[in-house]
């Protein structure tokens, strides 16, 4: 059994890694944490999860959660992580991180766009970009994973067959993305709140979104060259979800047989499901399932490709989970399998 620790648990993110790791067969929970519930019952927090973990909560004590656990997941703030994640620590336990804080290469196009300085600059060379579908190899048997974004595992994975396989100018790359509430987390604001956001849709982080580098990091690598892009997301009046509708300019001479044969690059993946159907946020809901699809645009030469996902799954928690699988010798699937329900 591999034994969990969750720093954050009852955030979004959080929550959702502790129902995913409950029903998990080869995992044991060993250790919450919540700075704002210490003390209380996870399942006091989540009226849901009474009988299924009633664990008390334990402030954020990572010596302690560190000598308790085999996987360390940290679901906190940028910043947080860069402090606390030190090579003692990486000895004793591993670490996947649902912030920010490890996913960017390079601590001064960190800096820049989180406005945070970045405490142990020197751990970045030693942590995996956590997208599995893309950087399996790399993820096995590494102590210090960083979860990827939300906005980044969908927009990525549904352009990368394209970038891969060199089919599309990269310098007319447009994301446009839609997000549910819950990706801007639990704690209180007045742009989350339920009069400000309903019957609403706004775009937001226009230019400055923080996923952005993320974005233009990985798939520079896989093109083999530095892209710049245009990435603009939206809010809009549901709890969860993100669909990512990717445009790009196709080279001369590419057509949609060449789109086609890119996107068998996902052959055999578990959680993605490239099909002819137009992606849905409540066909994956719940799941840690990408759905995409695209389509080929003759009379523009365009290509429009889209992906959907649920962010607090594939998008944070469920990631966590594939990538825990993964480091730790398990079916990548396990604890994973569930389907979305039945969409009324």
């Amino acid at each position: 059994m591999v034994k969990a620790a969750v720093l954050g648990a009852t955030g979004y993110a959080g929550a959702e890694l502790v129902r995913l790791l409950s029903f998990h067969p080869e995992v044991e929970i060993v250790y919450l944490a919540s700075h704002s519930y210490a003390g209380k019952k996870f399942s006091d927090i989540y009226p849901a999860m009474r009988g299924v973990c009633d664990m008390i909560l334990s402030d954020d004590d990572i010596s302690k959660a560190s000598a308790d656990a085999d996987v360390l997941f940290m679901a906190l703030p940028a910043g947080i992580a860069s402090e606390a994640v030190t090579p003692e620590l990486l000895s004793k336990c591993a670490v996947i991180d649902l912030g920010a804080d490890f996913r960017l290469h390079d601590s001064t196009v960190y800096e820049t766009w989180y406005k945070k300085e970045h405490k142990h600059p020197d751990l970045l060379k030693d942590a995996v970009y956590g997208l599995p579908e893309i950087h399996r190899s790399a993820i096995k048997g590494k102590r210090l994973i960083a979860n990827p974004g939300c906005y980044t595992t969908c927009s990525i994975l549904t352009l990368y067959p394209l970038v891969k396989n060199a089919l599309i100018d990269t310098s007319t790359i447009i994301i446009d993305a839609k997000s549910g509430t819950s990706g801007a987390g639990r704690s209180e604001k007045v742009t989350s709140l339920y009069c400000e956001v309903n019957e609403s849709i706004k775009a937001y982080g226009v230019t400055s979104h923080r996923h952005t580098p993320e974005i233009e990091q990985e798939l520079s690598e896989a093109a083999g060259e530095n892209i710049v892009l245009q990435f603009t997301p939206h809010l809009v009046p549901m709890n969860r979800g993100i669909l990512s509708c990717c445009y790009a300019r196709l080279k001369p001479g590419v057509g949609p047989e060449d789109v086609k044969k890119a996107y068998t690059i996902y052959d055999g993946e578990a959680f993605i499901r490239v099909s002819s159907d137009i992606p849905e946020t409540k066909h994956v809901t719940g799941t840690n399932f990408v759905d995409i699809s695209y389509r080929v645009d003759e009379r523009t030469g365009n290509v429009i490709a889209i992906g959907a996902i649920d962010n607090l799954v594939k998008g944070a928690a469920g990631q966590a989970v594939q990538n825990m699988n993964i480091i730790s010798g398990l079916d990548e699937t396990a604890g994973l399998l569930a389907a979305a329900g039945p969409a009324f």
